[in-house]
Parts: C-alpha cells; structure tokens; sequence
C-alpha cells in the first residue's frame, strides 16, 4: 500500500481544490490557496480561479458566496457576468465571419451601415477590433443625452445596442481620427457585436450560440437578454462602499445590474470555469479557425504614423495603465510579462471584476471571476502565475 501511495505522489505532485488531480506543476495548492484565503471570507461575495497548464486543469476553487441571499456558494459551475472578457468572443465572431466571406477587415462603418455619417468612411473593421478606429464614447454621449433630456436610462430601463448605435449616427465626427492613436473602446465593442447580427442574418447571441458556444460544448454560456434568457446557477455582483463618516469598514452592496448592462458586444456575456476550459481548449487548438485564420488577432495594432501605441493618460474605469505602452490585437492585450508571451483580457462592470491570462509560449492560462469589485483578479492571477512560472 505504501508504495502505491509513493508513486501516486510521484504521479501527480500537485492536487487541485475542486478539481481533479493532475500533474505537470510544482507550487502546492496550498501556495495557491494562500493568495486568496486572506481576501476573501465564506460568507461573503468571493471568486472562482482555475490554473491550467498544458490544457489540464490543475486548480480549481470557489471562495465565498453566489448569492448572499441563498447563501449558495461559488464552484466551478457559478456563472459571472464577463463584462469586458466578452470581447474576445465577439472578435472571434468577427473572424469566423471574414472566415465566412461575410465580411472583411478593411470594410468601413458607411460599408456596412450605409447611413452612417460620413466620419465612418475611415473608420474599418480592424480598426474598431483592436481600438484604434476613435469612435465617441457611448457613455459620454449617455450623459450629453441626458443633460439635456433628464434621466433617459437606469438599470431598468437599459441602453440597448441599437440605441448606442443611433447616438454615434448623431455625431459628426469621431473622438479621435482613426488609426491616429489607440484608445480602448467599448463603443467599438457594441458596434461589432451589431455587425454580427447584420453580416449573419443572427442576432448576436444566436451566432455566438450556433458557431461557438454550441460547437465547445460551452453549454452554460449566454449571451444575456434581461426579460428574454436566464443564467444557472448565476453569481450576483457587489460593488464595496466606503462610508461617509466614521471608522467603518467599507459595505458590500449587491449591485447586479447599471443602464449600460445591456449592450452585447462590449460584455454581455455570462460563463463559468468548466465552461471557460473548454474555450481555453479550442483557443489551443485551433477548434474554431486554423492557426493562420487566427493569426490577425495577434498582430498588435499599429498607428498610421508608426508611433507606438499607448494607454490615453487620462485615468478612468476602462484606463487600466495611464500613459504607459499598449499591445492590442482583435480582442486580446498581448503585452508579454516579465519576458512571458501572453494573451489577456480583463473584464470589469457593475458588480464584477474578471481576468484571463494566457501565457502561450509556457502553456499556462489563468481565469479568476468575481463578483466582488474590491478584488483586483489581474493582480491575483499574477501573482498565482509567479508561482508556476517560477518553476520553469
């Protein structure tokens, strides 16, 4: 007996959390465990993080609670609102698409939306894929409407992507020229999502449905239409809250849904860990679009001029690094780190916090989700990654 359990040890040194045993990586789940214990509690809002390594899930863990009111906790199958991690799907609809011959990366917005003002005829599909194609900010333009109007928009009355797009129709000229700067752009996001629909015959979340997520299996993943679909097992987000006065601790507050909760393409999706593995799979290998289809989306975008491109210096929720380098392609940040090539993504809205972290050439990839936003998931997966990469 014992030397079964020798040489099971040998066999897989380290064993996850809420997962199956699998070998390939050193740092005990402890080492893990002891990143996340310390920032979350079990009967508050917490996270779920899966390590993979070589497309085996090597840890995987729910921390805290889905719904404080069930007091249902987080595991494997908890689905979060992805919020900005949403545009890695809609960029890969895209593609499948020019795959398709429905559309190409040249074509303009005044192409695919005749009546589109004339600032559109510059403005192409790969500029809005990797932010260089300066549309208006739609939330800016909320405000403006707003301003004049009083209140058009809540989190019961939500914005759809139609409506984002006949706010752009009313300007008469983009944020910035395009191909001029790169300024990230959930604007660009919504209006891809909407080209989808229009280049397939689909709606958005039907195409993803029938071309993604039902060919993975993903079978948990949504598109979310309030009033129209439901999520399983569905995490709800908290936003934290410092009080005015006194010595208190800051309040975790559920906080599901704002007016900007309904757009598409921009983050409107919902997923889990299982099924986000197996998106991590077919990224891997090719399962969607051969590895040349797929090239583009790691091409990081480049500036008409040659300049490089950078983070505006602006700090705001979507400025993640002011003023400092960018390296962008179709829906993935490809910065390396440390000298580790990567593709990443973080996603951050009402309520949630999330993060994927491909690092490619070392075969590893790293997914927390929150539904807490004092959580920084970018930070966290980092620092779990430092302990498997250190190993190799």
């Amino acid at each position: 007996m014992r030397s079964v359990l020798v040489l099971l040890i040998a066999t897989f040194p380290f064993i996850a959390i809420g997962a199956h045993a699998q070998a390939t990586v050193t740092p005990t789940e402890q080492q893990i465990d002891a990143i996340f214990t310390p920032v979350t509690q079990e009967s508050a809002p917490g996270l779920a993080i899966v390590v993979r390594k070589a497309g085996r899930t090597v840890y995987e863990k729910g921390y805290g609670l889905r719904d404080l009111h069930t007091k249902s906790k987080i595991d494997q199958h908890t689905n979060f609102r992805l919020a900005s991690f949403t545009k890695q799907f809609t960029a890969m609809a895209i593609m499948l698409l020019v795959h398709d011959g429905k559309l190409r990366y040249g074509q303009t917005l005044t192409d695919i939306f005749p009546d589109f003002p004339g600032y559109g005829k510059d403005i192409t599909i790969r500029n809005l894929l990797n932010h260089t194609g300066g549309l208006p900010d739609y939330e800016d333009l909320m405000d403006a409407a707003e301003k004049g109007k009083g209140p058009l928009w809540s989190p019961e009355h939500q914005i759809q992507d139609a409506e984002v797009l006949a706010l752009l129709k009313k300007e008469s000229k983009p944020k910035l020229a395009p191909g001029t700067s790169w300024s990230y752009s959930n604007s660009g996001y919504v209006v891809l999502g909407l080209i989808v629909a229009k280049a397939s015959g689909q709606s958005y979340g039907d195409f993803l449905h029938g071309r993604i997520f039902a060919p993975l299996h993903m079978d948990y993943t949504v598109v979310y239409l309030k009033g129209k679909n439901k999520i399983k097992n569905c995490a709800f987000g908290h936003t934290a809250y410092m009080p005015d006065h006194g010595p208190q601790k800051s309040t975790l507050n559920e906080t599901d849904q704002s007016s900007t909760s309904a757009t598409l393409g921009d983050g409107g999706i919902y997923s889990n860990l299982e099924d986000l593995a197996k998106w991590d799979d077919a990224l891997r290998n090719h399962t969607l679009l051969g590895a040349d289809e797929f090239a583009p989306a790691l091409v990081p975008a480049e500036l008409a001029d040659g300049s490089p491109t950078l983070w505006p210096t602006t700090p705001n929720d979507d400025n993640l690094h002011p003023g400092k380098p960018v390296s962008y392609g179709f829906g993935w940040f490809l910065d390396p780190y440390w000298g580790h090539s990567r593709m990443w993504h973080t996603g951050s809205t009402m309520g949630f916090r999330t993060v994927i972290e491909r690092f490619t050439a070392d075969n590893l990839t790293i997914i927390i989700l929150c539904n807490r936003t004092d959580l920084d998931p970018e930070s966290l997966a980092l620092e779990s990654a430092n302990l498997i990469l250190a190993t190799h």
